[in-house]
């Protein structure tokens, strides 16, 4: 069955693209109600983007809760074992929308990988999230960060607890004077806030942070998750999409849940991040699985403002007739119209608030135009 494009909206269109996207790279759906109970996102709130759940008690006396995220149900319905379960979805979940700050249903799209992660599941994931991207727009770009580095060169800073969290959150704004205070105040040693601050603001090509990165850090733990990042990169970097990835260590997801590689995806047109994802082991021993997992989502809700200029017609032809035309010629005509890939909307008058390219007139003689607009 074929599918003409032009007839959907733009967020089904995209939709559509992603859904096959997915399926020809061997991801199977994954359905779930549109019920959960509660106690599932309470336990993991701060993994959610917004953690304003719609709740309800059910006949049995369970509180429930319209679904505002995938991944969760997907992990908790997951079963540890040999190789890796590949899913997409296709979900209506129920949350604060990033543009309206109200309660929306709000189409979500993503994938996940469960299993024995390794580096090509990792690159595959990161692949197909850069062709996600490229779905939405050709403007994009996607930044890529690894948890691993950060944490390593923190934890040489020893800093604990509180200021920790602080440190972390000064990280991800690229706060340099924050860092430094943070630091000092811990009595973490001066030339260790330097390599962190040195990390933060390290921000571009992999062919250029890479290396500056190797000659940076010091440690095995750092090192082996550099040489990694560099593996996944580079065959990025061939499989065609090079140009599009950044390295940029202000990526940080809440590193109780993720782990390694993290990263977000923005189209040009849009402030705020469309797509997020990253490997997220700790979240499944969180949830007393044994399996790794990565995976990302989506954001269509974001994609409303680049998208809400873009459709400059309603339809494309207003065909006006009167109440004595003759029905069968008006049957013919609008069928004429749209067989030559037209939309038209046959009316006895202008219809309010509509915008068309064409206004016509079904005459005695044919179609006489009144009105084009360009």
């Amino acid at each position: 069955m074929s599918i003409e494009e032009s007839v959907l909206k733009n967020d089904e269109r995209i939709l559509f693209r992603l859904r096959a996207l997915y399926r020809a790279h061997g991801y199977t759906q994954y359905k779930m109600s549109k019920f959960e109970e509660y106690d599932l996102y309470a336990r993991n709130k701060d993994f959610l983007v917004s953690d304003n759940v719609i709740t309800f008690t059910d006949t049995n006396g369970k509180l429930m809760a319209l679904k505002p995220d995938v991944t969760l149900s997907i992990i908790k319905n997951s079963k540890d074992g040999a190789g890796v379960r590949k899913v997409y979805y296709s979900e209506n979940v129920y949350r604060v929308s990033g543009t309206s700050r109200a309660y929306r249903e709000i189409m979500q799209t993503g994938l996940e990988c469960v299993g024995e992660i390794d580096d090509y599941a990792i690159t595959e994931v990161l692949m197909l999230a850069a062709s996600s991207l490229a779905r939405i727009s050709p403007d994009y770009v996607l930044d890529i960060s690894h948890l691993d580095i950060v944490s390593a060169v923190i934890d040489d800073l020893n800093v604990d607890g509180e200021a920790r969290k602080a440190l972390l959150a000064a990280v991800g704004e690229k706060n340099l004077h924050e860092i430094a205070e943070l630091a000092q105040k811990a009595g973490a040693p001066a030339e260790k806030t330097e390599v962190l601050r040195r990390l933060v603001m390290l921000q571009g090509a992999p062919s250029t942070v890479i290396p500056t990165l190797q000659k940076l850090l010091q440690g095995k733990r750092a090192l082996d998750a550099v040489n990694r990042l560099s593996r996944i990169v580079t065959a990025l970097c061939k499989s065609g999409c090079g140009e599009k990835l950044r390295i940029d260590f202000s990526v940080i997801n809440d590193m109780s849940y993720y782990n390694g590689i993290v990263f977000k995806g923005f189209v040009n047109g849009v402030p705020t991040g469309v797509l997020s994802g990253g490997q997220y082991d700790r979240l499944m021993r969180k949830m007393g699985k044994k399996s790794d997992a990565i995976g990302f989502a989506v954001y269509l809700d974001q994609l409303e403002r680049l998208y809400e200029d873009g459709a400059k017609f309603d339809v494309d032809a207003v065909l006006l007739y009167d109440k004595d035309t003759d029905l069968d010629t008006l049957m013919q005509t609008v069928e004429g119209l749209t067989a030559t890939g037209e939309s038209v909307t046959a009316q006895r008058a202008i219809p309010e608030k509509m915008r068309y390219k064409r206004l016509l007139r079904l005459t005695e003689s044919g179609v006489k135009v009144l009105e084009e607009n360009a």
